[in-house]
């Protein structure tokens, strides 16, 4: 293979040695001599390619980013209406890649440096307001704005937490189950918040103020 195709090749194994790595130590305090070993090759190497370990451990939470986005654009693709749109959000958000485990305990390193790093925040940000925009978007077409943004907070704090939740090892909650609560949520108040439902509820006090 031509010496110019090896380095995406190369720079790909990295990024997924590190997300490996910080997996196995459940935070970002891993030495880039630890990522070079995972992906077999030497650390001069590693640091040829990324510069640094900081570096390395922005590029690896960007293609963790790159890939929720292109597989969230890919699920919307193929649903036909709002709902199943917001289906889509939601079975992608516990896709069973996003669920593995190194995955998980990479995304909660990296909320941790958050506190630290302005970089690693802004990453962050934008995956939060990547999925309050994907809800939030399909939500106005069958709500009220104002409910559907209250609507759309409360399903992305429930994603972001049941996926806390399967961090803890003594009480994880499958992709099924963390699917199934998140729609009975959306299903629930969906089904109180639409037009319709606020049209029967107004008729029923109207006809109670009659009595």
């Amino acid at each position: 293979m031509p010496k110019v195709g090896m380095e995406p090749l190369r720079r790909k194994a990295l990024v997924d040695a590190a997300l490996r790595v910080i997996g196995d130590h459940g935070s970002l305090a891993v030495t880039m001599s630890d990522i070079a070993r995972q992906a077999g090759v030497s650390p001069a190497l590693a640091h040829h390619y990324f510069g640094s370990k900081e570096q390395l451990l922005i590029e690896t939470i960007r293609s963790l980013l790159r890939q929720l986005r292109h597989d969230t654009v890919a699920a919307l693709k193929e649903a036909r209406t709002p709902r199943e749109r917001l289906s889509a959000v939601i079975r992608v958000s516990f896709h069973a890649d996003q669920f593995a485990p190194d995955t998980i305990a990479a995304w909660l390193a990296f909320y941790a440096e958050a506190q630290r790093s302005e970089e690693t925040r802004r990453f962050l940000v934008i995956y939060a307001r990547r999925l309050r925009s994907n809800l939030l978007a399909d939500l106005k077409a069958l709500l009220p704005a104002d409910a559907a943004e209250r609507i759309a907070e409360g399903a992305a704090a429930m994603i972001d937490g049941l996926y806390i939740r399967q961090s803890l090892k003594s009480a994880p909650i499958g992709i099924e189950a963390s699917i199934a609560l998140t729609e009975d949520y959306l299903s629930a108040l969906l089904a109180a918040t639409s037009p319709s439902a606020q049209g029967k509820r107004n008729d029923h006090i109207e006809r109670s103020k009659d009595k």
